[in-house]
């Protein structure tokens, strides 16, 4: 088994590479949508970081940094 093609697989794979730091908050991330064809993905913060102050930062140093680095076709990233 090879490692993912599609976009949104892709995404969820490097979501998980941040998913424990998250839980380990009490919050997780969930992708809502992934346009391949935008190139634009939507991320929801679930949890204790879906009211945290700081999930504003951990989104764009952590989740946002990490899904364009290894998804470099996303051209939009947005948390919702």
């Amino acid at each position: 088994m090879g490692a993912p093609t599609d976009m949104r697989s892709r995404v969820e794979t490097a979501l998980n590479k941040v998913r424990p730091a998250l839980k380990a908050d009490g919050g997780d991330a969930r992708v809502v949508e992934c346009d391949e064809e935008k190139g634009k993905v939507s991320i929801e913060m679930l949890g204790a970081c879906g009211g945290c102050p700081l999930s504003q930062l951990d989104f764009a140093y952590a989740i946002e940094s990490l899904i364009r680095r290894e998804v470099p076709e996303v051209r939009d990233i947005v948390a919702v």
